[in-house]
């Protein structure tokens, strides 16, 4: 691989997109940007983005993920959050780094795996996307089988359910069905904003508390 991908500068907010990238030297490029990194990869059939997420970006994806994983402690169900971990299927020609995800239902198969490899272990269960610069794959998720997708952009959460091979978009959650999420997480989103991220959380949990008690 002539290119070296790891001294490519790509600002915040701003995306890189590589063609005609083959499976090999795809491999090769993740080797190059090296694990410890801010960026964000997508490939699909030889096109390769690699983006790198704005500051509104990354607090969007970590006050989600905890709203995820306050849900799931809430209700006793062991998880394995698994962050941006690359996923990809040499067969399918596909990969993707979502900005968070987690193992719920399968999270026996993959407990104590330090390496996961999708043509044996399943994807995960619930997949993240922050879509503030337009980077939004649910192709790729799709034909990786993930069974659900959140895609958050402007101040709007979307669920997209995996139904014979393709993706639907849902009003409730499939792995917390019970919970009119779609309302009240960008409600305490925005309370974790301008009130502060404990106070938020708070909130949050109480109100899933409160749920649970009725």
């Amino acid at each position: 691989m002539l290119l070296e991908v790891s001294r490519i500068i790509v600002p915040p907010g701003q995306t890189v997109v590589l063609e005609n990238i083959n499976w090999s030297e795809f491999e090769a490029i993740l080797d190059d940007l090296g694990e410890n990194r801010g960026s964000r990869i997508a490939y699909d059939n030889g096109k390769l983005e690699i983006m790198t997420p704005l500051p509104e970006h990354e607090v969007n994806k970590e006050y989600i993920s905890d709203f995820v994983k306050v849900l799931l402690e809430e209700l006793d169900i062991e998880f394995c959050p698994l962050g941006s971990t690359t996923f990809k299927n040499q067969a399918m020609f596909k990969g993707i780094e979502p900005d968070s995800c987690f193992y719920i239902k399968n999270e026996a198969a993959v407990r104590g795996k330090n390496k996961l490899d999708l043509t044996i272990d399943p994807p995960p269960d619930l997949a993240l996307e922050i879509d503030i610069t337009n980077r939004s794959h649910p192709e790729i998720y799709q034909a990786l089988g993930v069974p659900e997708l959140w895609q958050y952009s402007k101040d709007k959460l979307k669920f997209l359910l995996l139904v014979d091979g393709e993706y639907i978009e849902s009003k409730t959650s499939a792995n917390f069905p019970n919970f009119s999420l779609l309302e009240v997480i960008p409600q305490y989103l925005n309370q974790c904003r301008t009130e502060g991220r404990n106070k938020g959380m708070r909130a949050f949990r109480s109100w899933v508390k409160e749920q649970l008690s009725n």
